[in-house]
C-alpha cells in the first residue's frame, strides 16, 4: 500500500525512482574545557586547513561537472573558512573561556545561527545560515575524527532522501545518478534552487519524518510541482504521474517562450511579475527566469557578518549593480529591515519579549538616522543607473511615513546641492504589513507612490498567528475571505488615487491566489525567481473581466477552504493544487 507524504515544492518536476538514504554522521558535542589552550588552537588550525582542502576539491568537482553557478555555492563556504571573524571568534572561546576546540566551534556556530535564522523572510540569509552549519559540520568532523557522508558514492539512478542535504552534499552529486531530492527539514533555500535547477531534478523539502518513513530502495514518486512524495506507489499512481510528467515537460517548453515577452492577460490587461532577491548573485537567476523587474530587494545582506555598518560608497557599489543590471526594469529596494528578531552585531538593540511587535524596521531607522540616512543617500545616487523605487518597511502610521519621506527629501536636497545627480523618477512607497494601515489605506494612498503588500506579516498580524509555530500554523490562511477583503480594500484605495499596488509576500507566488489577485487588480506580483514563469503563464491564460464574479463570491464566503473550491471551479487547471 502506498504512502503519501507532503512538503514544500522547492524545484518543479516529477520523477519516479528508488530512494537512496543519505545517513548523517553524529557530530553532537557536549560542553568541554581545556587546560592546554595552545593544543586546542593547533587542532583548530588543522581542522580549518583540512576543511579548506576538502572544499576546494568539492569546488573543483562541482565546477567541472555542474558548472560555475554550482561551484559558487562552495565559494561561499570557502569564504567563510577564510573569514578571520569566524576564526577569531572561535579562538577567543578557546583562549579566554578555556573551551575545547569542539565546544568553541559549537558555541560560535550557535551564535551565528541565532543571528541569521531570526531573519526568516530572507532566503539569502537562510542559505547563509545553512552555509555556516555546513562549514562548522566539516570542521567538527575533523576535530572528532568522524567522516561525513559522501553523496559521490551513489552509483545508480536514485532519489536522495535525508533530514538535511547541505550545499556541499549537492555539489558532490553526479548528474547521471541524481533523480530527485527529498528532505525532512528546510525550506526553499537558495542552494536548493540553484542546484536542483542545474541538475534539472524535482525537490520536495520539509517532508516530516521523511528519513524515517522512507527506506533505502523504496520506490518513490517525487512531485516537485505540488510538493508531494508517494512511497511505494501503485501501478495506477505510477501511470497517472507518468502522464503528469509529460504534461509538465510541455508546460515548461511553453513557459520558456514567455521569457522575453510582456505579461498580458487574455483580455489585454498588463501585469508585472517580478522577483524577490537578496544578493547580487540572485540577479542572473531572476533574469533567467523571466522576471520583469525586482519587486523586493532585501538590503540586509550588506549588513551581515560585518563588524561595522557598510559605508555609503560600499552600499552604492552594490545598489548600482542591481539597478544597472535590470535594464530600466523597476527595482524596488526595501530599506534596512532589522530589529527584535533580526539582530545585527554592529547595531545594539534591546532584547524584547515580543520582537515581532517591537523595535524593528522603520522604527529603528527613524530612531537611528545615522543608519537610515547613508542608505537613502546610496540608493538615491544609484537611481541614475536605471529605474529605482524605495520603500519603507513596517510603517504603522501616516506620521511615520511622512518622517521617513522627509529624511529622504532632505538627503536628496543635500546631494543635489553638492552637484550629485539623482534620477527624477524615483518612486517612494511603503510595505503594507500592518492591518491598521490596510484599514486606513485610502488616507495613506494620498502620500505614497505605491504600496507593496507584505502578505506574510499582514496575515500573521491579522490572525495573531506565528506561522513558524507548528501548533498554530493552521491559522495562517492566505485565501481566507478576511485576507482577500483587506487586500481588495488596499488595491481599491490605491487605484482611486492613481497609485499602483504590488505584493512581495509568498501569496504572490501561490497559483491559487493568482486569479483572485488578478481580479482585484493587483498591478505587480513579486516572488522567488523559480515561480515567475509559471505565474506569468497562468496570467496570460486568464481574463480579468471573467474573474470579477470569482472575487465577488470569494470575499462573501466564510472559510478559506470554500475560497479554494471556488478558485478551482473557475480555473479547472488548478484543481490538483493544495
Amino acid at each position: 500500500m502506498s504512502l503519501l507524504l507532503t512538503g514544500l515544492a522547492a524545484s518543479s518536476g516529477i520523477m519516479i525512482a528508488p530512494a537512496y538514504l543519505l545517513v548523517e554522521s553524529d557530530l553532537s558535542v557536549t560542553q568541554q574545557h581545556t587546560a592546554d589552550e595552545n593544543h586546542e588552537v593547533a587542532r583548530l588550525h588543522d581542522s580549518f586547513a583540512l576543511s579548506r582542502k576538502e572544499l576546494q576539491k568539492i569546488h573543483d568537482h562541482a565546477h567541472q561537472s555542474l558548472g560555475k553557478r554550482a561551484a559558487a555555492v562552495i565559494d561561499t563556504q570557502i569564504s567563510l573558512l577564510d573569514d578571520p571573524t569566524l576564526h577569531d571568534k572561535i579562538i577567543d572561546q578557546i583562549e579566554n573561556h578555556h573551551d575545547a576546540a569542539e565546544w568553541a566551534v559549537e558555541k560560535v556556530k550557535n551564535q551565528y545561527l541565532k543571528l541569521l535564522e531570526g531573519m526568516n523572510d530572507n532566503d539569502y540569509l537562510q542559505s547563509r545560515a545553512m552555509a555556516v552549519r555546513d562549514v562548522t559540520k566539516r570542521i567538527l568532523s575533523h576535530l572528532l575524527d568522524i567522516p561525513l557522508p559522501t553523496p559521490a558514492a551513489l552509483d545508480h539512478r536514485a532519489i536522495f532522501v535525508a533530514n538535511d542535504i547541505t550545499p556541499t552534499d549537492t555539489a558532490q552529486f553526479d548528474r547521471r545518478y541524481v533523480a530527485g531530492i527529498v528532505t525532512a527539514n528546510g525550506g526553499r533555500t537558495s542552494h536548493f534552487t540553484i542546484m536542483s535547477k542545474t541538475l534539472a531534478v524535482p525537490a520536495v523539502v520539509g517532508v516530516k519524518d521523511a528519513a524515517t518513513l522512507i527506506q533505502n530502495g523504496d520506490m518513490l514518486i517525487v512531485d516537485g510541482i505540488h510538493g508531494k512524495v508517494i512511497v511505494n506507489p501503485s501501478a495506477t499512481e505510477i501511470e497517472h504521474y507518468q502522464l503528469l510528467a509529460g504534461k509538465f515537460a510541455q508546460e515548461q517548453q511553453a513557459w520558456g517562450a514567455l521569457r522575453d515577452k510582456q505579461t498580458v492577460s487574455a483580455d489585454g490587461r498588463r501585469f508585472e511579475v517580478a522577483a524577490n532577491v537578496g544578493t547580487v548573485a540572485d540577479i542572473a537567476d531572476a533574469q533567467e527566469n523571466g522576471a520583469e523587474g525586482i519587486g523586493l530587494l532585501r538590503t540586509e545582506f550588506l549588513y551581515m557578518n560585518k563588524d561595522q555598518l557598510p559605508s555609503e560608497d560600499q552600499q552604492l557599489a552594490s545598489y548600482k549593480q542591481f539597478v544597472a543590471a535590470m535594464n530600466q526594469q523597476r527595482v524596488v529596494a526595501r530599506t534596512l529591515d532589522i530589529g527584535g528578531d533580526k539582530q545585527l552585531g554592529m547595531v545594539q538593540l534591546p532584547h524584547e519579549a515580543n520582537p515581532f511587535l517591537g523595535f524593528r524596521a522603520i522604527r529603528v531607522g527613524l530612531a537611528r538616522p545615522e543608519i537610515l540616512r547613508p542608505q537613502l543617500r546610496a540608493l538615491l545616487r544609484a537611481s541614475v543607473y536605471g529605474r529605482l523605487a524605495i520603500m519603507f518597511p513596517m510603517i504603522a502610521t501616516i506620521e511615520e511615513f511622512q518622517q521617513a519621506r522627509t529624511i529622504l527629501d532632505e538627503e536628496r536636497a543635500k546631494l543635489e546641492a553638492a552637484g550629485v545627480q539623482v534620477a527624477d523618477n524615483v518612486e517612494v512607497g511603503m510595505m503594507l504589513e500592518i492591518p491598521a494601515v490596510a484599514v486606513m489605506a485610502e488616507y495613506f494612498a494620498k502620500y505614497v507612490d505605491f504600496f507593496s503588500i507584505g502578505s506574510n506579516d499582514l496575515i500573521q498580524y491579522m490572525f495573531a498567528v506565528d506561522r513558524g509555530n507548528a501548533n498554530v500554523s493552521y491559522l495562517y490562511q492566505e485565501l481566507h475571505p478576511a485576507v482577500l477583503r483587506m487586500i481588495k480594500r488596499v488595491i481599491d484605495a490605491a487605484h482611486a488615487e492613481g497609485k499602483w499596488v504590488g505584493m512581495c509576500g509568498e501569496m504572490a507566488g501561490n497559483p491559487l491566489a493568482t486569479p483572485l489577485l488578478m481580479g482585484m487588480g493587483l498591478d505587480e506580483f513579486s516572488m522567488n525567481s523559480g515561480q515567475v514563469l509559471r505565474i506569468r503563464s497562468l496570467i496570460n491564460h486568464l481574463s480579468t473581466r471573467q474573474l470579477q464574479p470569482l472575487v465577488h463570491r470569494a470575499i462573501n464566503v466564510e472559510t478559506a477552504e470554500k475560497v479554494k473550491q471556488l478558485v478551482k471551479e473557475y480555473v479547472p487547471e488548478l484543481k490538483d493544487l493544495n
